[in-house]
């Protein structure tokens, strides 16, 4: 090792330090401006976008922290989650930012956006996307009756969008998400949905990973063994 080397690494060791520097994964480092300084960490939809280019990822924000992007921040999520492509990545956490990472064969299938941030851009799901997602992995939504506080709060979404994408996250997600917008979204046509959810074949799917309990709604082939309660 050089002199030179020896010198870059005690002064990135020493502004890491001071906060004014923070590496999210190896050979890539973020510079922490003033107003951040306490937090030693910048917000992550600053960084994402660098940090999975370096790592050569797709990606894209999902969840409750796409919702956020859409309008729909009922709740603030409390974690930064982040739909990637496959093998998995491992979760970190960076002071106070939590980021979680969710691998899927899926991620190129998955309509996007790229939505403008203080240091460029980062790719977002739309609001389809988000709330399928939503519908496919309902604890990442803060629970049911989260995900239905944010159909009902996202505003406009496009039926013949949900129906192409929503096989993608399997039945359960179709004929999940199909129930709760015959009942929360009455603006919207829910006939695609049920022909894709195909609510008579096989085993009823379930409202929520859980026991196989409650009443059975022949309609969408799904077993209501949870309350629905939305905040709005």
């Amino acid at each position: 090792m050089g002199q030179a080397e020896i010198g870059l690494r005690k002064a990135i060791s020493r502004l890491m330090k001071d906060g004014r520097l923070f590496h999210p994964t190896r050979g890539f480092y973020v510079v922490v401006p003033a107003e951040y300084r306490s937090w030693k960490v910048v917000p992550a939809e600053w960084f994402l976008d660098g940090m999975m280019a370096h790592l050569g990822r797709d990606y894209y924000v999902g969840f409750l922290n796409a919702a956020a992007f859409h309008g729909a921040s009922h709740q603030a999520p409390q974690t930064f989650r982040v739909l990637t492509t496959y093998p998995p990545l491992r979760d970190r956490d960076i002071q106070r930012v939590r980021l979680r990472f969710t691998a899927s064969e899926h991620v190129a299938d998955m309509p996007t956006q790229r939505h403008p941030v203080h240091t460029g851009y980062v790719t977002v799901a739309t609001a389809e996307t988000t709330i399928v997602d939503l519908a496919w992995r309902p604890t990442f939504g803060g629970g049911i009756s989260n995900v239905a506080t944010v159909l009902k709060e996202i505003g406009e979404l496009d039926p013949e969008i949900l129906a192409r994408i929503s096989p993608l996250r399997g039945r359960p997600t179709v004929r999940r998400l199909g129930w709760l917008m015959e009942r929360l979204r009455p603006d919207l046509d829910v006939h695609w949905l049920r022909v894709v959810a195909r609510p008579e074949e096989g085993e009823p799917s379930l409202l929520v990973p859980g026991p196989r309990s409650g009443a059975l709604d022949r309609g969408w082939g799904l077993r209501i063994n949870a309350t629905v309660e939305p905040d709005v």
